[in-house]
């Protein structure tokens, strides 16, 4: 064989895991079953992957990929906090929207019983991406004069409780109910406690006073 028919043969394997995801849920998946979905053998499989551990971190691995690469695009581009914020947590809802079987493996829910790394390497990337929330916000602070309405790492673990939960009640929905639902009338809500924009003073080097009758609306 080729090497463009072996990536090929890899492929193949992962996208028929990811559905196999989608479709079995609350069953476990055995690597009998993987072959029969490919229509290969076991040792074919083996020959591609050591072990079915080593499939779902190639799921996991192009789970990364495709997020950061675009979060990388988000941050670079022009834009205030808010629009930075709202760019990067429509990203993972699109990504869970279009990927139902993946949205097992980043709750988590396809994982138990599994190897302990997939666990926590499925939470790192999610640190890693309110690490990067928290990275926009300090950035807005310091150049585009905003303040959150409260701190930064609080702020940054809400947007991420908010996106995360709406992944899982997809995938609790049986993937009926996206998570995009209601996003662009609660997005406003969350705006609001996002960013107040700061009046810096050409003659002062105190902070303003924030308005005291500042709500949500934004």
């Amino acid at each position: 064989m080729t090497r463009e028919q072996k990536l090929s043969r890899r492929d193949q394997i992962l996208q028929a895991l990811a559905l196999m995801l989608e479709q079995g849920r609350g069953q476990r998946i055995t690597t009998a079953a993987l072959a029969r979905e490919v229509g290969v053998s076991e040792a074919a499989l083996y020959r591609h992957f050591p072990s079915k551990t080593r499939m779902y971190e190639a799921l996991i691995d192009y789970i990364e990929q495709t997020l950061f690469e675009r979060v990388t695009l988000i941050v670079n581009e022009p834009g205030t906090v808010s629009e930075r914020c709202q760019r990067i947590l429509t990203l993972l809802l699109i990504f869970a929207d279009k990927n139902p079987g993946l949205c097992r493996l980043m709750t988590g829910e396809a994982l138990s019983g599994e190897h302990e790394r997939l666990q926590t390497r499925m939470a790192q990337l999610f640190d890693r991406l309110e690490t990067q929330l928290k990275q926009v916000l300090r950035t807005g602070e310091i150049e585009q004069g905003y303040r959150p309405t409260i701190g930064v790492s609080a702020l940054a673990n809400l947007l991420m409780a908010t996106v995360e939960g709406r992944i899982n009640q997809y995938v609790r929905s049986g993937f009926r109910r996206s998570p995009q639902t209601h996003w662009e009338d609660q997005w406003p809500l969350l705006q609001g406690h996002l960013t107040v924009a700061t009046q810096a003073s050409e003659h002062s080097d105190h902070a303003p006073e924030r308005h005291p009758d500042h709500g949500l609306d934004s």
